[in-house]
């Protein structure tokens, strides 16, 4: 076996055989497989695409290109993906109220991309919280505090950070095939034994139409059952921002104040709905009413406080969490320039505001401002008089406070009321 016999296959149009893909996956980890030919095998795959069966296998390989946990607790291990939003913090609120509900969440997440924020640089936010502990901290702060939201360890699918730096560079990132196997890879090394999908769809996500949305939907759910996790997803809408913030400490701020009762809205709504789905699946009575009592009772909150001690952050944080996240030097409210409805929010106009104050990354070494951001968004169907803010830009500087406001002002449009769409638009599997 070698990469030319795959990447032919490809070629061909023919299907490789699952050893063949096997075989990919392990020359991508262990560098028998170069960079070029790490180039032409997403493209085939991009261009031909693959059966089930062959997707499944790639998942597979890729996730057992490296270390895959193995778990023995006294309750399901389970967690949530993302696609990829603006103001979405759920897994601050998600991973804690699974963990008061009695499951493990050992969740291994992501930096930002694109104009998505990303769960990593959020936490960053926090003084002290290490995103990268070595095995036996993540381990021992899933234990006792029942969740870790941390990144992914060189060990974890590696073929899986070799194959994404490829295509990123090669115009192959979209492919459905490469996707899916890709998110999965990670997710399932983490050993869980249940899985919920959140796939964003609308302005402010990557998937623009429910038809895109659903298709991700479909191959992510059939390929995770067939490799043996049992998934369920949701196809969401991200017609505007999940809570009314974007930015790394503001979204933490939303996150917290949903975790000790001080707000609830959209981000509460959502938790529930997506941890509904796992506790249910793992078999649990009463789904929503153990979460909703989970975040109200603050037993949610609690373990909130002992994921972010445990991985080096402040021990009285959920206490007083305000005086240890980052405060921007300039904050100022943008002025509606008429008086109207709000009928539509371009969620990707926004976050890409965010990214340009300097909360998030236009190349990979970009220093992140955790401090920068949106905040006070309005709300689809909103009534606002002229001159009432739209939103709060948090920022560094004078002018790049002028320039967020501007984009603001452009992105959200005032006119005739809008219903919004429901949250969840969509259940699969």
């Amino acid at each position: 076996m070698d990469a030319r016999t795959v990447i032919a296959a490809l070629r061909r149009g023919e299907e490789p055989a699952t050893e063949g893909l096997r075989w990919f996956a392990r020359g991508l980890a262990d560098s028998r497989v170069s960079d070029a030919q790490a180039g032409a095998f997403a493209m085939g795959i991009c261009l031909r695409g693959l059966t089930e069966e062959n997707r499944v296998a790639l998942t597979l390989a890729m996730r057992d290109s490296g270390h895959v946990m193995r778990w023995d607790l006294d309750g399901p291990v389970v967690d949530k993906h993302s696609t990829g939003g603006i103001g979405d913090c759920v897994s601050l609120v998600l991973a804690p109220a699974l963990a008061a509900c009695g499951c493990y969440v050992p969740m291994i997440s992501g930096r930002g991309l694109g104009h998505t924020g990303g769960t990593l640089d959020k936490l960053d936010a926090i003084p002290g919280y290490v995103v990268a502990p070595d095995e036996a901290r993540f381990d021992r702060v899933v234990r006792e505090a029942g969740c870790a939201i941390v990144s992914a360890s060189a060990e974890i699918a590696p073929a899986d950070r070799r194959l994404y730096a490829v295509r990123d560079v090669t115009a192959t990132v979209e492919s459905l095939d490469l996707i899916t196997s890709s998110i999965l890879a990670k997710k399932l090394a983490a050993g869980l034994e249940g899985l919920v999908l959140d796939v964003k769809v609308g302005s402010g996500a990557f998937m623009k139409t429910d038809a895109e949305a659903r298709r991700l939907a479909e191959a992510l759910v059939s390929t995770a059952n067939a490799a043996g996790c049992p998934t369920t997803a949701f196809v969401t809408d991200m017609n505007q921002p999940i809570a009314p913030a974007l930015g790394n400490a503001l979204e933490v701020d939303a996150a917290m104040g949903v975790l000790t009762g001080r707000d609830k809205g959209p981000l509460f709504d959502l938790t529930l709905a997506l941890g509904a789905a796992l506790l249910e699946g793992a078999g649990f009575d009463r789904p929503e009413a153990r979460l909703r009592e989970a975040l109200e009772s603050g037993a949610a909150a609690e373990r909130m406080g002992r994921m972010v001690y445990g991985l080096g952050g402040p021990v009285e944080f959920v206490e007083t969490w305000g005086r240890f996240l980052p405060e921007a030097t300039v904050i100022r409210e943008v002025p509606a320039p008429e008086a109207g409805h709000v009928a539509a929010i371009d969620g990707e106009a926004l976050g890409l505001a965010v990214v340009r104050l300097g909360g998030g990354r236009t190349v990979e070494t970009d220093m992140i401002d955790p401090a920068v951001g949106l905040s006070d968004v309005v709300r689809l169907g909103e009534r606002v008089e002229k001159g009432a803010p739209l939103a709060r830009v948090h920022a560094a500087r004078e002018d790049q406070a002028d320039a967020a406001a501007r984009v603001v002002q452009a992105a959200i449009t005032l006119g005739e009321a809008a219903k919004p769409g429901p949250l969840v638009r969509e259940r699969v599997g």
